[in-house]
């Protein structure tokens, strides 16, 4: 089964941002502590790297939803159905 465009599209978008995230973060602990401080810059980095797993861990989840809808409306219908004669 494919997955719905919408849902292809939010998926892609989370990636995306994961990705994003990730690169700020690892941007922020090479170079922040010059600008902000050790503690600071660890305290940012970690929270863009907290927010790229998120990012990463979502379209998975949004994944596994939309099959298991797709499986129980499979079911459903496939029940709905009277059976051959």
């Amino acid at each position: 089964m494919d997955i719905d465009e919408k849902l292809r599209k939010r998926i892609l978008a989370f990636y995306f941002a994961g990705v994003v995230n990730l690169i700020l973060g690892i941007y922020v602990l090479v170079e922040g502590p010059r600008f902000m401080g050790q503690g600071t810059a660890t305290l940012v980095a970690l929270f863009f790297l907290g927010f790229a797993l998120v990012d990463f861990y979502f379209p998975r989840l949004m994944k596994k939803k939309w099959t298991e809808y797709q499986e129980q409306m499979r079911r459903q219908s496939g029940a709905a159905q009277p059976p051959k004669q």
